[in-house]
């Protein structure tokens, strides 16, 4: 009994050679890093990945979404398509885009980040132009599909680089640095769509058209130049000092992200994000949470104003001051979940959505509907993505399971483009009605995802989930939760499973 009470449990024998093994360098240990300056270092990654990356998603939001803008220049007249026709070249995007997410994750992380992104990059950004060129339905449906494939994977691919440079702490504020870029693509496209309107007749072409080409060239230059701009992951980084690489790295491995620095690819990493509930119950959190209420709100916003009274041109512009609110609003819940280190109490209080919604689906006032928007701007202004990124670990089991939990939530916009139909204008009862469903839903499942974390971190606390140690004397060790010779084949070996891990909550 003696004995019992003198041996301490496994938890802090774990945490405590987990921290001797890091702390000794286990990545590099022949190299010095002792001088190397943290914050300045941290503000330097930030200049060379946030910009940019903001700058490819703002892109392809805009390139996704203008087509929102272009519907109000006369594009459905002069191709000839109804508007349930509209509504499904809405949809069959979100299809391909949804299925090639998880894929692509994992191919991001067999090839550069450089590469692989600006060639997508440069794909959708010639699928883009040609959009200019419609003439019929058949071509519309065609290019939507092809622009899916396209960008499919560009989100949960960038989420996963990021969550390959920084630790749980930081990465909530730098994936909604990155996610308001979809806000700000809001209020780009109003402004621009109704400037380049003005070349309306110039080659032949209608306003609407020189939407779709100007914007595609646009993006198919600055693929060109993200080979060169876009960084690679932490250990092959050219702006990075030998030290500054070590040091980063040695950074995750104490946030226990164990696969940083490399990890060979094992078709077992698959089955282990798609065994896991954690992925599953992520997916039908950013399904319900985010992604529908996103494109619900980026397609439609325009419409919705345009039908309260106002032009093509003033709804475009009016649509302008809500992106640039739900910009600063997106950014200072991330940089609150950092904080506070609870992502769980930041997603309950989508409250604001629910009642936004409520006020869209009763209102019969231009104004009021107009201010509810603001509010609504709550409901999509929270990415899940850095929660789930969070509590995965494992190079590629995280790429997958970012993936899955994207993909699952973008086969939502097939949904949300065709709930605001033109039958219901100028309120769209049945639209708002579905968005509040969706927020009701997401909230759900926000705090079911969270009950089941905190859940399983109780269990590791209380030794459930122990290992078999060789040399690690743990009377509540248990041969069915694995038999490791050491704490760091134990942690590689099982991720986040690992009995040292905690989840964020």
């Amino acid at each position: 009994m003696e004995v019992l009470e003198k041996t301490p449990p496994l938890i802090s024998q774990v945490t405590t050679f987990a921290s001797e093994a890091v702390t000794n360098s286990q990545y590099r240990p022949d190299i010095d890093t002792s001088h190397v300056d943290e914050r300045k270092l941290l503000r330097r990654i930030d200049l060379h990945l946030l910009p940019w990356l903001s700058v490819l998603y703002l892109l392809s939001f805009l390139d996704r979404g203008s087509i929102g803008n272009a519907k109000l220049y006369s594009l459905e007249q002069d191709i000839s398509v109804t508007d349930n026709q509209y509504l499904i070249g809405l949809t069959v995007f979100f299809f391909p885009y949804a299925i090639f997410e998880p894929a692509s994750n994992v191919v991001l992380r067999s090839i550069k980040p450089s590469t692989w992104l600006s060639g997508m990059m440069f794909c959708w950004g010639i699928v883009m132009t040609f959009h200019g060129f419609i003439r019929n339905y058949a071509g519309l449906l065609v290019l939507r599909i092809l622009l899916g494939i396209a960008e499919a994977g560009l989100y949960p691919g960038v989420v996963f680089y990021l969550s390959s440079w920084y630790r749980r702490s930081e990465l909530g504020f730098r994936v909604a640095i990155f996610f308001s870029a979809a806000t700000v693509a809001g209020a780009f496209s109003g402004l621009l769509a109704a400037a380049i309107a003005n070349m309306d007749g110039i080659g032949g072409k209608p306003g609407w058209a020189w939407i779709f080409i100007l914007e595609g060239l646009a993006t198919t230059v600055a693929a060109f130049i993200s080979f060169w701009v876009v960084q690679d992951f932490p250990e092959t980084a050219k702006f990075l000092t030998e030290e500054e690489r070590v040091f980063v790295i040695r950074q995750l491995h104490n946030d226990m992200q164990f696969s940083a620095g490399g990890e060979p690819f094992k078709t077992r990493y698959l089955w282990d994000s798609l065994s896991d509930w954690k992925t599953w119950v992520a997916s039908e959190h950013a399904m319900n949470r985010s992604d529908g209420p996103l494109y619900a709100f980026s397609l439609f916003t325009p419409s919705i104003i345009n039908q309260l009274g106002f032009e093509a041109t003033e709804a475009n512009l009016l649509s302008v001051p809500v992106y640039v609110w739900g910009c600063l609003v997106t950014c200072f819940i991330g940089f609150l979940g950092d904080r506070i280190g609870s992502r769980s109490w930041i997603n309950l209080k989508q409250w604001i959505g629910l009642v936004a919604y409520i006020i869209l689906v009763v209102s019969r006032t231009p104004a009021l509907s107009y201010f509810a928007v603001y509010l609504a701007v709550r409901s999509v202004g929270n990415p899940a993505s850095a929660w789930v990124s969070s509590n995965t670990e494992g190079a590629y089991k995280r790429s997958v399971t970012l993936g899955m939990a994207v993909g699952f939530g973008n086969i939502n916009g097939a949904v949300a483009t065709n709930i605001y139909r033109a039958d219901d204008r100028p309120w769209y009862r049945l639209g708002h009605g579905v968005v509040l469903a969706y927020i009701a839903i997401g909230f759900f499942f926000s705090a079911f995802f969270s009950v089941l974390l905190r859940r399983e971190n109780a269990r590791r606390e209380r030794g459930d989930r122990d290992e078999v140690v060789e040399g690690v004397d743990n009377k509540r060790a248990n041969e069915r939760n694995g038999i490791y010779k050491n704490i760091e084949e134990a942690r590689r070996a099982k991720g986040d499973k690992w009995s040292g891990f905690r989840y964020t909550c």
